[in-house]
Parts: structure tokens; sequence; C-alpha cells
């Protein structure tokens, strides 16, 4: 794959870089290993944002064909990286979320999970790589088009949303501030 005409856009230095790191965090997600919460923290926060430089750099697209890229994250895997990620980090899953459409017109704050982001982030990044893996070249600057509009539409924002608890996580010093992230003071 590496050693294509770089005149086109599927192998653009900046295209192969995503993969990279996109590739990164497929494996880091799809991995049965045990691992600590303060291990899964520091790794997914070295990840996350190499993901978003990278996938920012992304060259703008077109699609080419008439139909969408061939998906491959099924339910199931989706379902499993929700699962691993709720489970590794128990009570730190939820945090409250500033930026949806739904805080503009709530008095309450919005619950949302890091595994559900982490998910949603990984279903659109894995499909991506699934193309490039699979060496479907004519569906690769679809995929790009796909990835790099889902990424200023949806997954982006999820992804910086979602660092935020990350960090607060990582740094906590006190149970008593861990237990103010995870929630409980504000929903007691």
């Amino acid at each position: 794959m590496l050693n294509k005409n770089n005149d086109e856009p599927i192998y653009l230095p900046a295209v192969i870089e995503f993969v990279t790191i996109a590739v990164e965090l497929s494996s880091f997600l799809e991995k049965e290993e045990s691992v600590t919460r303060e291990e899964w923290i520091d790794r997914i926060l070295k990840i996350l944002p190499l993901l978003y430089v990278k996938a920012s750099l992304l060259p703008d697209s077109f699609p080419v064909n008439d139909e969408p890229p061939a998906t491959f994250v099924r339910e199931e895997d989706y379902i499993r990286v929700v699962t691993r990620v709720a489970a590794i980090m128990g009570e730190g899953d939820i945090y409250l979320d500033v930026f949806v459409d739904e805080m503009k017109y709530s008095d309450t704050p919005v619950r949302a999970t890091i595994s559900e982001d982490i998910a949603d982030i990984y279903q659109d990044v894995r499909n991506f790589v699934s193309v490039y893996q699979f060496e479907l070249t004519d569906q690769m600057q679809d995929a790009i088009h796909v990835c790099k509009e889902n990424f200023r539409l949806f997954w982006g924002q999820k992804l910086v949303n979602v660092l935020r608890p990350l960090h607060a996580l990582k740094t906590a010093e006190t149970d008593g501030e861990e237990n103010y992230l995870n929630g409980e003071d504000l929903w007691d």
C-alpha cells in the first residue's frame, strides 16, 4: 500500500499518518488484555490528541462513488468496546457534557459517558482503517471524505469532550476530587 503513486490523495503522507494513528487506536481498543484504569487513561490520553491532529490534517476530498464506503464495525464490535471501556472506567465513566444541543435548552446538566464517546470515535475510525486494511482502493477516497466529514460534524467534538474528564481523572489527587469528578456530589 505504501509504494503507490504519491500523487493520489489516498496515499498522501497526511493520510498515511492518520491511518497509522487510527490503527493504533483501533488495536488498543480491541485488545483484550487486562489493564488498570490509570494505565488505560494514560495510554488513551496519548493517542487521542494525535488522532485529533492527524484527522484535522486529512486533505479535503470529494466522494467519487455513488455508494458510501463499506462499513465493517458491527453492533457487537461497538458494544464490546463500550462494555470494555465502561468496565475499565467504572464509576468514572460518567461525565457532564456541556457541548450538546440539549444543554442550550436545559437547566440540568447533560450526562455523557466516556465509553460511548470512545466507541463512537472507534466506529468511524475503524471503518476507515478497514477500507485501507483490505486495500479497497476504489473506496479509499470516499473513506477519507466520510471520515473527515464525520470528524468535523460528529466525533471530533466527542474526542475533545472526552479529553476533559480523562484529564481530570488522571490528575485527581484525592478521593474527594475523584468522587466529585465521577458525578457523585453533583447527582446526590
